[in-house]
């Protein structure tokens, strides 16, 4: 297994903290970069493909609802991170934004980092919802440079 740590993509589900759980149980103490991917800007986003005229935002609360998303996205690494301390992981927390898509993302951060293995859960999405939004798993398992771990929902 290479050398790097163990990239766990976290945002906060119950699925997500069952993938620290099941991950240390599997790779043992080493260390681990719990990961919260956030979306920068969304609230400067439009809809053109939407016929709905967009209430005008002022930039001011433009940047306080990307501030507080941020602090926000922040928060969830840094529980996430605790949680895997007490999972026996050495972690630290990295919030960041999205570079495209959070499968994306992630599977830069393995590549940057040499990971030994890139840990996500799966929420289990149905057929449609998957062929409309894509699969972040799927993603990452095509396109990851490490091992992956998914954690699917279900009965413990």
């Amino acid at each position: 297994m290479r050398e790097g740590p163990v990239i766990i993509g976290y945002d906060g589900s119950e699925v997500a903290d069952q993938a620290i759980k099941d991950a240390a149980a599997l790779l043992g103490p080493r260390p681990a970069l719990v990961v919260t991917v956030w979306e920068a800007g969304v609230a400067y986003h439009t809809f053109p493909s939407v016929d709905i005229q967009a209430a005008p935002m002022d930039m001011r609360d433009a940047v306080l609802t990307d501030e507080a998303m941020y602090e926000g996205a922040r928060i969830m690494a840094a529980r996430g991170a605790d949680l895997a301390a007490q999972q026996g992981f050495t972690a630290e927390s990295l919030t960041i934004a999205d570079q495209g898509n959070v499968a994306t993302t992630l599977v830069q951060i393995a590549q940057e980092r040499d990971a030994a293995a890139l840990v996500v859960g799966a929420r289990g999405h149905g057929r449609l919802e998957r062929f409309f939004l894509g699969s972040t798993s799927r993603q990452i398992l095509e396109h990851s440079p490490c091992p992956v771990i998914v954690v699917g929902p279900g009965e413990r």
